[in-house]
């Protein structure tokens, strides 16, 4: 009786930490899985870390799969970078490298004198001002924006990018009226601002080392950006149109409030969040705030 219950017993006892799921302890016996299904799981776990509280990783994996894959990063990316080609090498440019007066000239643009053309304040998003502009914009997009729809859907992602690429054009009419806009900074800031957002209040719940270098990285680009984009509007006086940085910053605004709320609610219903409404309610009034405002007080 005495030998079977040494038998039994754990010759090294290992103390769990209570706060790490046994999924997470269980990872070495994973990552021996091979073929497309242990890549996958492999994957997801990553996204999971990266993306999710503790508390939250168990029912992302229990549901979690590439079906349907993230169509909205995707397609929106491909789009602009359709419009950016056919502005660079159909339209008659100086230099594809900084597009000139094709895209300003462009009925996608936003532009003070036209902002009776209402689509002009979501359609800026199609348009760039050159390589470097793209770029930036679609690396970061792809980069951040694929494993946020893999978790929180399109949906979500969507509706999170378009409230910052509208916040963008509406607060650069009031803030910036003389200026024309074009771009997709409104709607990356909002995606890195909900998700700056979410990695700072749930930093305890995720993976401390992850934490530091997810706040790290998105604070060096953003301040990295909004450097240059200082720089080029009130340091080198160049000639031509001006760089417009209030859209980089009412997109991030927008990502910290509407952003943090879809990002950090995962498997939760938003109507019963109050958080969810005063969100909404807030950028409803600055809307029709903006839209007051360039119908009768704008100098534009």
């Amino acid at each position: 009786m005495e030998d079977r219950d040494i038998e039994e017993a754990d010759a090294f006892p290992v103390a769990r930490d209570p706060n790490v799921p046994e999924d997470e302890d269980e990872e070495e016996e994973d990552d021996g899985a091979t073929g497309p299904q242990g890549f996958c799981e492999r994957f997801q776990h990553s996204i999971s870390r990266w993306m999710l509280p503790a508390h939250k990783r168990d029912t992302y994996l229990e549901r979690a799969n590439c079906c349907p894959p993230p169509i909205f990063i995707i397609l929106i990316s491909i789009i602009e970078l359709a419009v950016f080609i056919y502005y660079a090498v159909w339209k008659p440019q100086k230099q594809w490298v900084t597009l000139g007066e094709g895209i300003w000239n462009s009925p996608l643009a936003y532009k003070p004198d036209k902002r009776e053309e209402a689509w002009r304040f979501v359609t800026y998003m199609l348009l760039h001002a050159g390589v470097q502009h793209i770029l930036g914009n679609l690396l970061i997009q792809l980069l951040l924006g694929i494993p946020l729809e893999l978790v929180h859907k399109g949906f979500e992602v969507g509706m999170v990018y378009m409230s910052g690429v509208l916040a963008g054009s509406l607060a650069s009419s009031i803030f910036d009226p003389l200026n024309a806009l074009v771009g997709a900074s409104g709607g990356v800031y909002a995606l890195m601002g909900g998700y700056f957002m979410n990695a700072v209040v749930n930093f305890r719940e995720m993976i401390p080392l992850l934490g530091v270098f997810r706040i790290l990285a998105i604070v060096l680009i953003v301040g990295t950006d909004m450097g240059f984009a200082l720089y080029r509007r009130f340091i080198t006086h160049e000639a031509g149109h001006k760089v417009s940085f209030v859209a980089h910053i009412a997109g991030g605004v927008a990502g910290m409030t509407i952003g943090y709320v879809f990002f950090s609610s995962y498997n939760e219903k938003l109507l019963k969040d109050p958080r969810f409404w005063l969100c909404i309610v807030g950028y409803v009034v600055f809307v029709l705030f903006a839209v007051l405002f360039n119908i009768f007080l704008s100098p534009a």
